[in-house]
């Protein structure tokens, strides 16, 4: 891997991944019980799109700045406001929690009215569109979608690799796709960020991007264990040394890609972004280093006739190498 006169990866690596899989996975265990402790004792600090809360459409006399807008909502006293552009361009659509709680027709109005003179400025006026409140029963609907969503792509992922490949790598690369969206929401649940319907739809990219890279190495593991005379610690190090350029590089890209979106695409956007970012870096991770050393322990260890095309009777089978 060359950028410019830099070689940042040799042509042939010869890293002894293997050599660090004991301790890979005991980290990796860590991480695990971690973002579980952070998901099942702290929880996630869900958004208005789960919780619900009250919608507010304005229209200014010329186009305002979402940022700012978001801004002066927060010095008035409601933080974590929601703030996008729909329609012409200078509508603005408002979500956010009522101070008070109250869900009545009346505090909702009164918060509606607190929203416009928040927002408003001398030179920018805005005026009243629409204004209704939002109950937690869409919200319940959409986590609940959202958990449907995530159990249909982890069955599509046992279907499709247990075809393709053989019921190990199948359990192995659900597991390390599950590992992977698990730390990355339990850095949110950490971290107290809101958890919202983009984070949730990051979180589902985090899944077929993890995949993804998985399947690369695995596909490179049974080529070599069809191909090389070599014991299994020795192929799944090479396995992972070939495919390591495609890997970094392809992550890298990726990065910097969600990096542009969370540094330019404006607060609507920041939670998917942060999302595919840190996801991102840790599946990058674990198809590295978790993966293949997955494959060497009880139950789930692979051996070269686990690859091999079945034989049709027992005398091929024998002069099997």
């Amino acid at each position: 891997m060359k950028i410019f006169p830099l070689t940042l990866i040799p042509h042939e690596p010869r890293i002894d991944f293997m050599k660090m899989r004991w301790v890979a996975m005991a980290v990796a265990a860590l991480m695990f019980l971690a973002a579980l402790a952070g998901i099942a004792g702290k929880g996630f600090n869900y958004a208005l799109d789960f919780t619900g809360g009250t919608v507010v459409e304005m229209r200014f006399e010329r186009p305002a700045v979402v940022d700012q807008v978001r801004a002066r909502l927060e010095a008035a006293g409601y933080a974590g406001a929601q703030v996008q552009n729909f329609g012409s361009g200078t509508d603005l659509l408002v979500r956010l929690q009522p101070r008070d709680g109250e869900t009545s027709t009346d505090a909702n109005n009164r918060t509606a009215q607190e929203v416009l003179a928040a927002v408003s400025s001398p030179d920018n006026r805005a005026t009243l569109l629409r204004t209704e409140f939002v109950g937690p029963q869409v919200g319940r609907e959409l986590a609940m979608n959202g958990l449907y969503a995530a159990i249909f792509v982890v069955v599509g992922f046992l279907i499709y690799i247990g075809f393709r490949f053989e019921w190990k790598f199948a359990v192995v690369a659900t597991v390390t796709t599950l590992f992977d969206v698990l730390v990355t929401a339990g850095y949110f649940a950490w971290a107290g960020l809101d958890f919202d319907l983009t984070v949730l739809a990051g979180l589902l990219s985090v899944m077929g991007f993890s995949i993804n890279d998985t399947i690369v190495v695995f596909d490179r593991v049974r080529e070599n264990f069809r191909s090389l005379r070599a014991e299994p610690l020795e192929v799944f190090n090479r396995s992972i040394n070939q495919t390591l350029s495609r890997t970094i590089i392809t992550s890298l890209v990726f990065f910097l890609s969600v990096l542009a979106l969370y540094l330019y695409g404006g607060g609507s956007l920041e939670g998917l972004a942060l999302t595919q970012m840190i996801g991102c870096v840790v599946a990058t991770l674990s198809s590295i280093f978790l993966a293949c050393p997955m494959l060497t322990v009880g139950a789930l260890k692979v051996t070269k006739q686990d690859l091999l095309p079945k034989a049709k009777d027992e005398t091929a089978l024998a002069r099997r190498p």
